[in-house]
């Protein structure tokens, strides 16, 4: 009876070694997710901010934009204007 008990605990030890080292190994897997999620999150937040500087960039060039046509508006009535004194016959001068 003896003989056929040590096979059996044999077996048994070296099950829980095989569970014990597989699950040490999952250990390090967590600490690699916990790495990488951090890396994520640290991404995220540098796109969400580079996002944000695009739309504050392509607002402020829209506000660019608009104050360049005004601004050519204005010059082109003030180009009629000139145009206009340029073609009027000229004054003599008094004296």
């Amino acid at each position: 009876m003896f003989v056929t008990k040590q096979p059996l605990a044999m077996a048994r030890i070296g099950l829980a070694l095989v569970a014990t080292l597989g699950l040490a190994s999952c250990a390090t897997y967590d600490d690699e997710f916990a790495t990488i999620n951090s890396r994520l999150d640290q991404l995220d937040t540098k796109v969400q901010g580079a996002a944000q500087s695009a739309e504050a960039a392509s607002q402020s060039a829209q506000q660019a934009n608009q104050s360049a046509q005004q601004a050519n508006q204005r010059l082109d009535q003030i180009e009629s204007r000139v145009q206009q004194l340029e073609a009027s016959p000229k004054r003599k001068p008094r004296g």
